[in-house]
Parts: structure tokens; sequence; C-alpha cells
């Protein structure tokens, strides 16, 4: 069997003619076609011939080869699945091999492949029988011999799924210590199947074969050999060959040695204990231990679902229950995570997962985190979809087979509607849509609609939300009563399902004076460490001034800007794309006292630093850069700065920010730039302990004293560094809040004290 017409050594004329029949390497009748016109007489070899074959092969068959014979063992037992009418069998036969299977679904192939050996090779065995679904009982063969029908049933456009079928078959039908022996061209997409379905209790060679001397390189044929092991031992894929003088041609060169690469990466991460993702196959032959018993505390990733095999894949988690001595509700349950909720530290963090197995009551617990794959699914339908494959994970004493119940966290959405889709080069797809949350008081007349703005990038991160009121006024009569309730946690929340409506009420705008970001809150909180400074700017009659860098919705800026009327605000934006959008769906305004610069934020605050430190006057140009003044003579060191931006290389560990603006040198530009009282924020999320230490590490380098507000059940970590000598106590936190409250001027008794209570919160790091 084969591959692609133009992947095959090269037949004469009358042969392309015959190929021209099979249209479909998978097709029964395109088969019986082909073997119908070219007879069982004349053989047909899709790879190698034999002499390249032959010295290759013949040792990996021995079941016990011994260094001095390689005499065949007419005791094994081969199947040669797919065997078509090539003389591969007859020639194994000859060679002393006598107990040979071979099977293909052509009828036609079968019948002439048995009268062409009747007489000579009696005891040869040809049946018409479907490799994927293989009639022979477990454990009947030594060997199983393939020569390219793998391959065929794995045509790109078909997918693996005839594939997964047939290496389940293969593996199946082996014995403990056989071999399955696949001659292929060792394309990345077959490799990519075949070597993860040979990785625990299985070892895994790879050989290249000889070829013909020929003038140019050619699609050269490659043979894995993969031994069942007695034990589940992960093992390093081998190759016989070197590497760099592969003589094939050079795009499949390059794609079997990334494919092989990858595999051993892949199983390095396995042997080192690294938290690696599990099939459901890698676990049942005991990658994690026995799943039938329970493990107090293993907690395995794993992946459930494939191609063919179910509707979706899924990610989950697996996880026993720390103590199993307490009384439980069942011994198996399923906990499903909508996508806009996964984030969550309850779901996503190790700590959090054992929090639900906890209050579960379950014996074992299989989270299962949906993604964006799922949006369009309905829950009925995903849980029809997860119930066989969640099955085998089920311990042996699973309440006595009782079905596994099925658990859900709500999304918090009761309604969606999407007002913008998008894509900037910048910042890669974007979505603005407008919801209303489920109301745990059942009082659906306070349920208030919020618009929020989506990086996809970031696993569909919301980066912003806001209050939607008629015509972006308050009416303390309609609105009051939810302007009681605790602000959502905006910038950690991902979207479910969308539903898709483009008839949102035109009316409905954006209010400015609610703050629907507990992050927001912290960071203008933060301002309370200087709230003696802010106040005797104020009451000289000059302009606190502050520079935002990362505009996102505009949200921030807007709130400042109409609490705070003795500051000057300047918002540094890298993306000219999210100014239009922040103007057009969010209300974001410019004027004398909100101007916005389209420039990176790095390179603005170390033109702005190199400026100052000349002792000039620096005025911003609308295009981001710094020019010279001489209009006035006062300092125009900043008093605040604000870091606010999301990062697009999540490989850094940060989600906010860039990992450029954590670095020391843009750290010190900043309290460089930063006026005697100045005050540096930044809203760090990651969630490792250990960037986040690095982070904190790096600020009291530079600042004088550091402090932090942790939101809680979040992964947001707000830092504020001080420039000034002088430290505030912690015990002058709150007289300092309500020093902060007055300059706010807010319209809105919740917020003020929100913020309040947000101080609260500050702690200084020592």
């Amino acid at each position: 069997m084969g591959k692609k017409k133009n992947q095959k050594q090269q037949p004469s004329a009358s042969k392309d003619d015959l190929l021209n029949t099979l249209g479909d390497f998978t097709s029964k009748e395109n088969w019986d076609s082909f073997f119908t016109i070219r007879g069982s007489d004349d053989s047909f070899e899709w790879y190698a011939e034999w002499p390249q074959l032959r010295d290759s092969l013949l040792p990996r068959i021995q079941q016990h080869p011994s260094p001095s014979s390689l005499s065949p063992s007419s005791s094994l037992r081969i199947l040669v699945p797919g065997c078509g009418n090539s003389r591969l069998s007859e020639h194994l036969y000859d060679a002393g091999f006598g107990d040979i299977t071979n099977i293909d679904f052509s009828k036609v192939v079968i019948s002439g492949m048995l009268r062409r050996n009747v007489r000579d090779r009696p005891n040869m065995r040809w049946r018409v029988m479907d490799m994927t679904q293989m009639q022979f009982p477990d454990d009947t063969f030594n060997v199983v011999l393939d020569k390219g029908g793998l391959d065929a049933l794995m045509e790109p456009e078909l997918g693996p799924q005839l594939g997964t079928k047939y290496l389940s078959e293969v593996k199946r039908v082996l014995k403990s210590r056989g071999k399955f022996i696949c001659l292929t061209l060792a394309e990345s997409h077959v490799l990519g199947l075949l070597f993860p379905k040979f990785r625990f209790g299985w070892n895994v060679c790879l050989y290249a074969i000889p070829q013909k001397p020929s003038t140019k390189p050619d699609l050269q044929t490659f043979m894995v050999a993969a031994e069942k092991e007695s034990s589940n031992e992960l093992l390093q894929i081998i190759s016989s060959f070197d590497h760099s003088s592969l003589a094939c041609n050079p795009n499949q060169a390059s794609g079997l040695l990334e494919a092989l690469e990858s595999e051993n990466q892949i199983r390095g991460e396995y042997l080192s204990g690294s938290d690696v993702l599990y099939s459901l196959e890698d676990l049942q032959l005991g990658a994690k231990g026995d799943l039938q018993k329970l493990s107090p505390g293993r907690r395995v990733l794993l992946t459930l679902g494939e191609q063919g095999v179910s509707h979706f894949c899924y990610k989950a988690v697996l996880l026993d229950a720390k103590q199993q001595s307490g009384a439980f509700s069942f011994h198996c349950g399923v906990f499903i995570v909508p996508k806009t909720r996964s984030h969550e530290w309850l779901f996503s963090s190790e700590e959090g997962q054992w929090q639900v197995v906890e209050s579960s009551k379950a014996a074992r617990l299989i989270m299962v985190l949906l993604e964006a794959s799922h949006a369009n699914a309905d829950m009925e339908d995903i849980q029809k979809d997860l119930s066989p494959l969640v099955k085998p994970l089920a311990p042996a004493d699973n309440d006595k087979g009782n079905q596994i119940p099925f658990m859900t966290a709500s999304d918090g959405i009761k309604q969606r509607s999407v007002v913008y889709q998008g894509s900037s080069s910048l910042t890669g797809p974007v979505v603005i849509e407008d919801v209303v949350y489920e109301n745990t008081d059942d009082d659906v007349s306070h349920s208030l609609p919020f618009r929020r703005l989506i990086f996809e990038r970031t696993e569909g991160l919301v980066q912003s939300e806001a209050l939607l009121t008629r015509d972006g006024l308050f009416d303390k009569s309609v609105y009051g009563a939810e302007m009681k309730k605790a602000s959502s946690s905006s910038k950690s929340k991902r979207r479910g399902a969308l539903k898709r409506n483009n008839e949102s009420s035109s009316k409905m705008k954006v209010y400015h004076g609610y703050l629907a970001s507990s992050y927001h809150t912290a960071i203008i909180s933060g301002f309370s460490l200087i709230s003696s400074y802010l106040e005797s700017v104020a009451s000289s009659g000059n302009r606190v001034k502050a520079v935002v860098i990362g505009l996102g919705a505009g949200l921030l800026p807007m709130f400042l800007h109409g609490c705070m009327q003795s500051m000057q605000i300047e918002a540094v934006e890298l993306d000219p794309v999210m100014l239009n959008l922040a103007r057009d769906y969010f209300g974001f305004t410019e004027d004398k006292r909100m101007k916005v610069h389209i420039a990176d934020g790095i390179q603005f605050v170390r033109d702005y630093r190199n400026l100052y430190a000349a002792g000039n006057e620096v005025l911003l140009s609308s295009n981001g850069s710094c020019k010279l003044s001489d209009a006035e003579s006062r300092s125009t060191a900043i008093d605040i700065i604000i870091v606010d931006v999301d990062s697009s290389d999540s490989s850094s560990g940060l989600r906010c920010p860039a990992a450029d603006f954590v670095e020391e040198s843009f750290l010190q530009n900043v309290k460089d730039t930063l006026s005697e009282q100045g005050l540096f924020v930044i809203n760090l999320v990651s969630r490792s302990p250990a960037i986040k230490d690095a982070v904190v590490s790096r600020m009291k380098e530079v600042f004088s004293h550091l402090f932090c507000i942790q939101l809680e059940g979040e992964v947001n970590l707000v830092l504020f560094g001080l420039c000034s000598e002088s430290r505030i106590e912690e015990d002058c936190i709150l007289d300092a809040a309500l020093k902060l409250d007055k300059l706010l001027k807010s319209e809105h008794p919740e917020i003020s004290q929100s913020i309040t209570d947000a101080a609260k919160k500050l702690k200084r790091l020592k």
C-alpha cells in the first residue's frame, strides 16, 4: 500500500495509468479495480524491494537474534497487514519463516495471491480482512510487519482516524515481547501518530533502508521497529543512522528529524517528571500508576478524546483526594469548567484544584477545562461526548458501576452579544462584547449590562470591563442598588461561547464613574501612599502629572480624569487600533488634561528620562516623541507612572506586563523620571511564584520602599514603588486613604469605600 502518487518510486507509463484508478488509498473498491487490472502475477512494490530490505529486516524479525547466526525461527507467527500483491511475504517464507498470515481488504488481491502461492507455499495463509478491524484474538502474533499500510491510512486530508484504529489493533494482537515493524516514508504526520502510540512499555528504534543507486536524492524508506516490553518503562527512540548523512529528499529528511527530536523531547519531559499532558492510553499502560486503584494525592494532567473517537478533544486533570479516610458522596465525578472560568485560580492552580476536590466530596475528581474549540457546543452534548472517555478513568470500586455524575461551574453570564470582532497586527484578534451577568439574588431588574474588551491572543483575556448605562449617564434610582455590589475582577476573566447579536441598544453607553475591575480599584488605592503629596500639589493650584502605559479601553484614565480635577494624564499606547476602539466603543475622549501618545512605552520613558535629566522642559507631542520648550521654568517630572499592559509572549511566564517592563534598566529609568515623591504602579499577572519573587527583588533594588496588594482569589499582584526615602507606616495607611478619598471627588460612596477598603490591604514588602 502507499501514499500520495507523487511520493512513490516512479513506475513505468503503464503503472501510471494504473495509479489513476487509485484516487483514495483507503477505498476497497479502488484497490479491487487496481488489482483486477494489474493481475496477481505482476507484483507491485511501493517502497524498497527485497535486496535493499533483507539485511535490515531479517535481524529485526528474529525474536532473539544471535550475533553468530541470523537463521530464521519457524516458531514466529508473523502478520502482514495490507499485503497487496507484494512479494515481501514470499521472500520471508522462502527465508524460512513458515508461519505467515497475510490480510488485505481487497478480495481480488487475496484470491490472486492465494492462487499464486498455493503450490509453492502451501502453509502461507491469506485472508480478506480490514486491518483496522482485525478478526484475531488478543496476543496472537510475534511480529506485525507493515509495508506502507499505515502510510496509506494516513492520507493528510483524511486525518488520523483510520491510523489510530489500525495501531490499536496492532497493539492488541501482538504478544508480549512482540514486534511491530513498520516500513514507511516517515512523513511527519505519520510519525506524529506512530511515535506517541508506542511510548510506555515499548522499545522503539528507527532505521534507514539503503536506497538503490541514484543520480539525485529520492524518497527513502525507513523502518520503525517497536518491541512490546513486559514493563511500562519509557525509553528514548534510538536511530541507527547518522542524521547528517541522510541522502534522501531534503524535505523528507528535515520532517523526519524534527518529528524524532520533538518526540524525544516529550519523552525527556516525561522522564524528568515535568508537569506534562498524558494520553488516556499512556495512563492505561500504567504511566502514573494503577488507575484502577485510588492513590491519595495523585494529580495527573491528561488529554481526552481524539479525532474519529470523539467529537472534541479535551484537557483534563485527574485528582485523587488527598485524604481517603473521609466519607465521600461518590467515588468518581467529573467537573466541567467553562472557558470563561478556566483561568481562575480555583481551577487553574494546583492549590485551587485541591480545594475543588475537597468541596466536591469525590474520592476521584476529573476536572475538564473547556477551550475555544468547545465554544459552540451545548453542555449536554459535551457531557454525552465525555461519558465514554471518562469511564476508563473510574476506579474499580466506582459505586458498583453506577453512572459517573457530572458537575459544572457556571460561567456567570446570562446574556452575551458581540458588538465588534476584528484584528490588529500588534494586538491580534480582538472582541468587544456586551454581557449581563447572572444575578445571585434572582433580582432580574438589577442585572446590568457590561461591555468587555477581550484579547484573544492571551486565551481570551478580558482586558477591560465597563458598566453600561442609558446614554452613559447615572440615574441613582435605577442603578443605586447595583452599585452596592462588589466590583468584579476583570483582567483575568475569559469569555465563553459567543452569541452574535449586532442589535445592542445604541442608547446604552459606557459610564466612566464606575470601576468594574478590582485591579483598577487596587491601583487607585495605592495613591494613598502619596496622598499627602497629592494634596499639597492640588492645594497649590498645580497639576499632578500621571502617565498610564497601556491604554486598553481607556477606562482607568477616564475614571481618574473624572475624579481628580488636579491631574494631568498622559496615556501611552503602542497600538493605534486600541485608541480607535476606545473612542468608538468605550467613550474615550481627549482634552487639555487627557492626551494619548502612540508610542512604545519603554522608549517613551527612556526619552522622557533623558530630557528630564538634562534639566529641560518637556512637551509631549501627539506622536509620542519628546520636544524641548522654554515656555515654563518649573520641573516637569512625572508624579505617577502606571504600567498596565499585557504580554504578547506567554513563554516568559508573565501575562502582564511584557517582560521588558520589569527589567532593571526600565525600572531605573522610571525612578529617574519620577518626582522625589513619585509613585510607580505595575499590575503583575503571573502564576509563577519564582517570577513574582524575581520582579519584587528587582523593584526592591531600585525603589526606596515597596508595597503590594494581592487581589483575593486572583493572580493579579499590584506593586507600588516609592521614590521617597521617607515611608508611610502601615498603621497610617487608613488615614492616608481617607485623605485620598477627599481628593477623588467620586459621586458614589460605594466606589470611594471600595478604594478605601482596598487600601487597607496594602502591605509593605521588606
